[in-house]
Order: C-alpha cells, then structure tokens, then sequence
C-alpha cells in the first residue's frame, strides 16, 4: 500500500502545450504497472479548456465543482453542472473545460494502453469555444 499525502503531491499548473488559459492539475492517481488507472482533479479558471484529445481505452469525467462546456467531434458544446457524470469511449475526439463565465472542477478518471493514456491534438479556437452550448 502507498499512501500520499496531500502536502506530498503539490498543486500543479498544468501545460500551456495542452490547455488554453489557467487550469490546475492535481494528481490523484497515478497506479503503477500493471494497473492501468489514472485519475486527477482539474480545475479550470473560467474560459479555461483542455484542446482537443482523444484516450485510448476512453474517459470519466465527474463534476464536482462550477460549470462547464464539453463536445465531442461534430457535436454541439454542451453543459456541465456539479454532479455530471460524462462517459467519452476510445479513440472520440472532444475537449472540455470552464465556461466562459464560471469556474469549473471535475476528477477526470482514464486508463493507459501501453503506457498512453491521452493523445492531444490541436486547440480549440476561441470561436469554438464562444459558441452557445446546448443544455
């Protein structure tokens, strides 16, 4: 058994290279070979996303604080509220992230094939990102 202390694990900001605006990473999870489970709290600043990215066994995502936006490839942008769940299967190409207006936090759960857990692509455009979303 290991266990990690909250003041062993250090809030982190998380790539410029994968996010747009400020978005704070903290690992919950990291489970070494041969588990494949990885899971991390991340808060995003209002008007804060990830870019577009796809995980190779899939994704969970689990509202725990504010609202946010998520869409799928050819999707509408979509709203999340404190207690959504979202289930993204393997290989979709979305991103997610705050609203324009509001804060939001969720614990994003995903597993590696090979060692990969998430394949990130280019950004999500600013007008992508303004587009009015759907309930």
């Amino acid at each position: 058994m290991i266990l990690y202390k909250s003041e062993e694990r250090p809030r982190k900001m998380a790539s410029s290279d994968y996010f747009t605006g400020t978005v704070w990473a903290d690992p919950i999870n990291d489970a070494p070979e041969p588990a494949r489970a990885r899971s991390v709290r991340v808060t995003f600043e209002a008007g804060a996303r990830t870019n577009w990215h796809t995980h190779p066994l899939g994704q969970t995502l689990y509202v725990i604080a504010g609202e946010g936006r998520f869409q799928t490839e050819g999707e509408p942008v979509r709203v999340l509220r404190q207690g959504d769940t979202v289930w993204i299967p393997p290989g979709e190409k979305h991103w997610h992230g705050a609203s324009t207006t509001t804060a939001m936090s969720h614990i994003a759960i995903h597993e590696a094939l090979n060692g990969v857990h998430i394949d990130w692509m280019e950004p999500v455009s600013d007008e992508d990102f303004a587009r009015e979303p759907k309930g």
